[in-house]
């Protein structure tokens, strides 16, 4: 007998749970609360898929024995919480697509540098000439990776979001890059909820696997009793040099595992600033225990190309540097982009706030901050937080007019950052496009 499928949500998630669940010949619903595309919706046809919009329908729980939520569905909708209490199995499309693979995962997971980590060892892998692909919460799902490609190796990308409902989900290698508040309205509120999901990505590991964490982060440290991988610490120069992992001393960053051994000065790296070194050493790590070669590696790392809209540089106009960073949705991925850059800074952020601490920024704002933009109308929590450190705060209503604003305020020499600190949602469909359009504006003066 066919199992009966509800997937619940359209998004990219969604539909690639859609083109899998056929593929694999299962009895498919699919239910929305928004409303679906022209194209999706004959997506759906196509593929004989019954499909609902505007709702969700209780009655597909008479009809269903196993959900697929996206992770973008509220854990608290009426739906969910009434299936829950009659035992039908809910899982996440990572979970879902991970149970029709028999290939090795890499997971990376973290506040920051997700993104970047994965688009690193997957230019590593490639480099290597290994059978790779490159999905989750970045480009397409992993649905619909399995479907593209058959590979030897998934590199996954995966949010908090997404490990809320695993069950057997087990990487080859799990990475762990940082813990910081983040997404916190999801989480009532509460960092150890968060600290908690997003330690779930090795909780079915095994002494075979491999565990790759920040040393320095004391929210992971005090998880690691729970660990049964083999531990692989990355961070900074207190790590004991005869244990396996990476650290960063004397300008150099040290990869020590039980494949290999080697150092890199961090001038050679492509990517610089600390972030991206714990980055690197992360990347590296996971690519040793795949058994990629140390000059492979070494030469990935200096001539890899870094990921849009994560301090892009985009141009330099009479004097004055543009930083693309939208991708920075939170403080802790702020403080990196002010941490990184050395020249007087007009810091254009703002959006629909996750729970943010600004107090972490006070001092590099304080210090390298000459000029702020808030960008929306929702900047009365970052005014009421710079105001007594900065003359200059000024709200606009779009992108152009901070681009424009933050232009006639600057001087040769100066940087304007777009780093938001804050969700797309109030102004923009997705951080990506409101990185495109600070890029458009900016080369539009």
């Amino acid at each position: 007998m066919r199992e009966n499928l509800l997937i619940i949500g359209a998004g990219v998630s969604g539909l690639g749970a859609a083109k899998l669940s056929s593929k694999f010949n299962y009895n498919v619903r699919l239910s929305s609360k928004d409303l679906i595309t022209c194209k999706n919706k004959k997506l759906l046809n196509d593929l004989n898929i019954d499909f609902e919009e505007g709702q969700h329908s209780l009655s597909n729980l008479k009809w269903t024995n196993l959900i697929i939520k996206s992770p973008g569905v509220p854990q608290d909708i009426l739906l969910i919480k009434k299936a829950r209490q009659i035992g039908i199995p809910i899982v996440s499309e990572i979970e879902f697509a991970y149970r029709h693979t028999n290939a090795e995962v890499i997971a990376i997971t973290g506040t920051n540098g997700k993104t970047t980590t994965s688009k690193l060892l997957y230019h590593i892998c490639q480099s290597a000439g290994l059978n790779v692909s490159l999905a989750g919460n970045i480009g397409v799902s992993f649905s619909e990776s399995i479907i593209r490609k058959k590979a030897d190796y998934y590199i996954l990308e995966i949010s908090s979001f997404q490990l809320e409902d695993i069950i057997d989900f087990k990487p080859k290698i799990s990475i762990l890059l940082n813990l910081n508040e983040d997404h916190l309205n999801r989480y009532d509120y509460q960092f150890s909820n968060y600290i908690k999901t997003k330690m779930r990505i090795q909780m079915n590991q095994n002494s075979q696997d491999t565990f790759i964490y920040f040393h320095n982060d004391d929210n992971i440290q005090d998880y690691l009793n729970t660990v049964k991988a083999i531990k692989c610490p990355f961070g900074k120069d207190n790590i004991t040099p005869n244990i396996y992992g990476a650290w960063i001393k004397d300008n150099k960053i040290t990869i020590n595992t039980i494949k290999t051994n080697f150092t890199m000065t961090i001038h050679n790296l492509a990517l610089q600033g600390t972030h991206n070194f714990y980055n690197s050493m992360a990347a590296s790590i996971a690519a040793t225990s795949m058994g990629i070669k140390k000059d492979i590696i070494k030469k990935s790392l200096s001539n890899f190309k870094g990921v849009e809209h994560r301090l892009e540089f985009v141009a330099k106009i009479s004097g004055t540097t543009f930083i693309n960073d939208s991708k920075a949705t939170n403080c802790n991925a702020v403080y990196y982009a002010l941490e990184t850059i050395s020249s007087p800074i007009i810091w254009i952020c703002g959006g629909i706030d996750k729970g943010n601490d600004y107090s972490i920024l006070k001092d590099l704002v304080s210090s390298k901050v000459k000029a702020i933009v808030i960008l929306g109308d929702n900047g009365k929590k970052i005014l009421n937080n710079f105001q007594n450190d900065i003359d200059t705060i000024i709200q606009v209503g779009s992108m152009q007019d901070a681009v424009s604003r933050s232009f006639n305020i600057s001087e040769a020499g100066d940087t304007v950052l777009l780093s938001p600190a804050c969700a797309s949602f109030d102004l923009f469909a997705s951080y990506q496009e409101r990185g495109r359009i600070f890029k458009d504006s900016v080369l539009s003066i």
